[in-house]
């Protein structure tokens, strides 16, 4: 807009402007109404559960990558039973682990559905010996621990005829617009199943990367979830049209600029069951690396990985109980927490209340009796052992009468408040966090 034109309608910008700002802060509000839960849950639990358990090969990525051939790997249909798959035993571990969503792979990049799909033959009823929706008890099970349910899918799909890519190697085709529009019916059709079916919490879109967001009509398939379910929270690989951020498999060294992020991670080196994986990382590598994603805002979505009868291999049980007894303990510190101290105030990871009057500290490692807090200018009230309660001592230093700037804080923590994990100090302000430098 030139000079006089601003000048002539200078008017009407201005209050045009101010309802288009107050309409952005009215969605932006809304947005953020609806990410509380998710902001606030801060651990959720991921399910790889499908056919490539029988043998315990790389889900999906075996037969394209050419590992092996896609009609053996399709053989696993065969063992997949789901015999002892107790979706109320799985919910109730989930729980116990202190996870407050949790997401299955109820279709992973073979196109086989884990739920009756009217779409397609592909699918675990009429397709495997488990002969059964395998969905919506899980589903229930959730909603029953009052656990937020997301459900994973993949938009592409390798095994489908219409769907241009086979394998790394082989294309079914490089350009037919009516095969393609017969594969975005399809998958137009199973995600309006997903939805009407299942009424998820939360979508977990993988495989975007494959097509553009014109060619997946992703702003349409977002409007199609939105007009089931308004609240509905899809994750970012939706072409653009998701509302957080999913690091895979890397722990981000600074805070991200997403808003809203999730770290997904596997529990070993696999993400479906492989039984000759048992490069497990402990629970207090787990909890560390938890504690990093506290830190930065974020949550973490730990992988499990069932057999192909249902059950879950002990090792994983193991790590979700003992990850459930730190969780538990450390509830006031997790949950509905804001992003932490800059990195240099604190030896190491720590989170703020909502209300940002306490700082959490955590402590990875023996401080060998004491540890130090700088750049806190409040007054401090009081100090204690979370999950404990036993009171702290403090000093300040560093600080004359006749300075404003923050002084060096000291913490006394004795041996026997040590966490076996991690532990935890809460650090009770005399008002809102005021940093200085």
């Amino acid at each position: 807009m030139n000079k006089f034109i601003g000048i002539l309608f200078g008017g009407i910008f201005i209050l045009t402007s101010l309802y288009l700002t107050s309409q952005t802060i009215d969605n932006l509000n809304k947005t953020d109404s609806q990410m509380k839960w998710f902001k606030d849950a801060k651990l959720g639990i991921f399910i790889h559960w499908g056919i490539y358990s029988v043998v315990g090969i790389d889900e999906s990525w075996s037969f394209y990558n050419g590992y092996i051939p896609y009609k053996d790997y399709m053989k696993q249909l065969d063992g997949f039973n789901a015999d002892n798959y107790k979706p109320k035993q799985w919910a109730k571990l989930i729980e116990e682990s202190g996870a407050k969503y949790a997401v299955l792979t109820t279709k992973h990049h073979d196109g086989v559905a884990l739920w009756d799909s009217k779409f397609g033959e592909l699918n675990v009823v009429n397709r495997t010996p488990a002969k059964r929706d395998l969905v919506t008890p899980f589903c229930k099970a959730l909603r029953d621990q009052e656990i937020k349910v997301g459900l994973y899918y993949s938009l592409l799909d390798w095994s489908h005829p219409d769907y241009p890519n086979f394998t790394k190697t082989e294309k079914r085709y490089e350009v037919d617009s009516i095969r393609w529009s017969k594969f975005n019916d399809f998958n137009f059709g199973q995600i309006e199943e997903i939805s009407n079916n299942f009424n998820p919490d939360l979508v977990w879109f993988d495989g975007d990367w494959e097509q553009s967001a014109e060619q997946w009509k992703a702003k349409e398939i977002r409007d199609l979830l939105k007009s089931r379910n308004d609240d509905i929270i899809i994750n970012s690989r939706l072409q653009g049209y998701g509302d957080y951020a999913t690091p895979e498999q890397g722990l981000p060294i600074k805070k991200p600029n997403d808003k809203y992020w999730e770290l997904c991670m596997t529990m070993n080196d696999s993400w479906g069951y492989q039984g000759n994986d048992t490069n497990y990382k402990s629970t207090n590598q787990i909890i560390n690396i938890f504690a990093q994603c506290l830190w930065m805002g974020g949550n973490l979505l730990l992988d499990i990985a069932p057999k192909p009868d249902g059950t879950i291999p002990d090792e994983q049980i193991k790590i979700l109980k003992e990850l459930g007894r730190w969780t538990n303990k450390h509830e006031s510190a997790i949950y509905g927490t804001e992003a932490g101290l800059n990195p240099g105030l604190f030896y190491g990871p720590s989170t703020l209340s909502a209300d940002s009057t306490i700082i959490y500290l955590y402590l990875p490692y023996d401080p060998q009796g004491q540890v130090m807090l700088k750049g806190v200018n409040n007054e401090i009230n009081r100090i204690w052992v979370v999950g404990n309660g036993t009171k702290l001592e403090h000093a300040t230093y560093l600080k004359p009468y006749w300075s404003n700037k923050p002084g060096l804080i000291t913490i006394d923590i004795p041996k026997e408040v040590l966490d076996e994990n991690m532990t935890v100090i809460a650090v009770l302000l005399n008002g809102k966090l005021e940093l200085g430098e």
